[in-house]
């Protein structure tokens, strides 16, 4: 069900999975996640706090903090002084995964599918930060959205790191699969930074500030996307100063097809399909495994739209008898990276990548 205060914009299939509980947040379920490009309707939404009013025509982006110039652009500055490049990227919650986590942690109990991948258009952070003009000591960005909480606290406010501001694949966007980027999905203005989590992509970005040291904005901090340096064990009293802000998420799979629940038949050929991704380093190898990780065989891995897009794997499959089966799918990046069959647990329950059980019935 849709909030009575959504933006009319907001187009959202109606087997999506509502979170209630607090902010609008709905995620997919693995089977209508089969699409190289996840349409829009079909995209999860992951919010911290209400919608914010938005008015396309007057919005402004700043630029400020340790620059030499700062700037002030409309949506109109930024297509007309820079160039438009378009960067085709999973985009994944920190916190997909977390629901299956023992014990339960805090947070929104996601399944599988706070995750998609889309076509986001816009302009290079690097490039408007050329214009500006880095002054010596710029070590990371502030990001500043009006959305606010119940109690009107901000909402949100992360940051990144200089270099990846400045890495070629990091956009301001402003347009998603080919259309105006939906307030629901962070419109006008959102921050695309492939690899990192979502909450590194900042919706309705308003201000770009460059700080001299790591931001410490709403959910900068603490325990807030950060994962453990060191093992953290349920029930003991995690030092925020041992935990390190996320900057990459770890390579994973989604088993699209056949979905949870499927009945197959005895002897029908059946494709199990589904896709990979990595952070950092590219995502190169998968197994499927028939018999709950007993024994795995290699699929057939396709390229991606991109560097930054998940890869579609396909494996061809016979069931031979009658009775349940546990599909799983394991993925490996160019690292060495191997997703492993559960994940470990961390207080938040963040970058989740255990391997995802499909349980089918073959009659």
């Amino acid at each position: 069900m849709i909030p009575t205060d959504a933006p009319d914009t907001l187009r959202t299939d109606p087997d999506l999975i509502v979170h209630g509980g607090g902010p609008y947040n709905v995620e997919t379920p693995p089977h209508l996640l089969d699409d190289p490009i996840t349409p829009i309707g079909r995209f999860f939404v992951r919010n911290n706090g209400d919608w914010p009013a938005v008015d396309r025509a007057t919005w402004r982006l700043a630029v400020d903090g340790l620059v030499e110039r700062p700037l002030s652009l409309s949506l109109d500055d930024l297509e007309r002084r820079f160039e438009a490049v378009t960067v085709t990227s999973v985009l994944e919650c920190a916190g997909n995964g977390r629901s299956y986590l023992e014990p339960a942690v805090e947070g929104v109990l996601w399944g599988y599918g706070a995750v998609g991948c889309a076509r986001f258009t816009g302009v290079r952070m690097r490039d408007v930060l050329e214009v500006a003009g880095l002054k010596e000591g710029a070590v990371y960005t502030a990001h500043h959205s009006p959305d606010r909480t119940e109690t009107g606290k901000v909402a949100l406010s992360r940051g990144l790191p200089i270099a990846k501001a400045l890495a070629p694949e990091t956009l301001i966007a402003f347009a998603m699969n080919g259309e105006p980027l939906p307030l629901a999905h962070g419109g006008p203005l959102r921050v695309v930074a492939p690899g990192f989590p979502g909450s590194a992509w900042q919706k309705w970005l308003a201000r770009l500030e460059i700080r001299d040291r790591e931001h410490d904005g709403a959910k900068m901090t603490g325990l807030d996307y950060r994962l453990p340096t060191a093992p953290v064990r349920p029930g003991e009293t995690p030092d925020p100063a041992l935990f390190a802000v996320i900057e990459d998420m770890p390579v994973k799979s989604l088993v699209s097809h056949p979905a949870d629940g499927a009945r197959l038949r005895a002897g029908e050929p059946c494709e199990i399909r589904g896709f990979a991704w990595s952070g950092r380093v590219p995502v190169e190898r998968v197994h499927v495994s028939t018999d709950g990780g007993t024994t795995w065989a290699m699929a057939e891995l396709e390229p991606g739209e991109g560097p930054h897009a998940w890869r579609r794997f396909r494996f061809a499959w016979t069931p031979d008898h009658a009775g349940p089966f546990t599909l799983v799918a394991r993925a490996g990046d160019a690292s060495g990276r191997v997703q492993p069959l559960d994940q470990t647990w961390n207080p938040r329950g963040y970058c989740n990548n255990g391997c995802q059980r499909v349980g089918v019935t073959v009659g």
